[in-house]
């Protein structure tokens, strides 16, 4: 501890705690920040808002980084959720990072506009038009991307963002996250990035710690490479790494 392995392209670290994945996890991303910054203007970035990343975006945000030279994206948003829940995901990451560091500018996603579908068609322009450079990510506990579930997971959709309804398992999860009391709070759409969208970007950095997503972490690592199990995809993205601590580790 800790050791790095591979399964097909996906480069692996294994950590002996939290705390030390996500400062590892912090410490490439960064890393992976400034090398680009010495040749492009201005890059684009992607990121998760879960309990799995606040030990990651906790130690990012102490990062020497010049953050007003990137544009950040993030990869999912309920959809009715009243505007100021603290379980939104944009919320979520404005808390955690988009105000304790001058990103040069902040894209949120819109769960409660008026048109959804139009909405989905503003975020792609958006990604359209500032290609990502980095993902910072998790997995589910039913090994979904964003709110790529089994069930609507499609490795190549031609959408960029779109409307999906959430499955029990992932629903379940938001309870077991301590995000929601009960089931019945958890909304049942949302609006996701595509997978495709989320593997476009040339650097993708998994954050994926806890004895919860043991399951999650085993099945990406041994299943076919399928949309049953949406995380597998991973496993063919030439620049990905995925961070676990012991407790995710602990069935491989």
């Amino acid at each position: 501890m800790p050791y790095t392995t591979y399964k097909d392209t996906l480069t692996i670290k294994v950590f002996e705690s939290r705390p030390l994945m996500g400062l590892a996890a912090a410490n490439l991303v960064s890393e992976k920040i400034r090398d680009l910054l010495k040749t492009k203007q201005s890059i684009n970035m992607i990121f998760a808002a879960a309990p799995s990343q606040n030990d990651f975006l906790d130690q990012l945000t102490m990062k020497d980084i010049e953050w007003n030279r990137i544009n950040a994206f993030h990869m999912d948003e309920y959809v009715g959720l009243n505007a100021e829940a603290p379980q939104g995901f944009g919320n979520f990451l404005k808390d955690r990072l988009f105000k304790k560091v001058p990103f040069r500018s902040v894209q949120y996603l819109n769960g409660n506009a008026d048109d959804l579908e139009a909405e989905c068609e503003r975020y792609s322009n958006l990604l359209t038009s500032h290609p990502a450079d980095i993902v910072c990510m998790g997995i589910g506990e039913n090994t979904h991307l964003a709110f790529n579930d089994p069930h609507v997971a499609d490795f190549n959709d031609k959408h960029i963002v779109k409307i999906v309804d959430l499955d029990m398992e992932c629903r379940q999860q938001q309870v077991n996250d301590g995000c929601f009391d009960t089931i019945k709070e958890v909304p049942t759409h949302a609006l996701t990035l595509t997978i495709p969208t989320l593997l476009k970007p040339t650097y993708v950095y998994c954050i994926v710690p806890g004895e919860k997503k043991a399951k999650a972490v085993y099945q990406t690592l041994t299943k076919s490479i399928t949309e049953k199990y949406p995380s597998t995809i991973l496993r063919k993205h030439p620049n990905a790494i995925l961070f676990i601590d012991e407790k995710s580790s602990v069935l491989i």
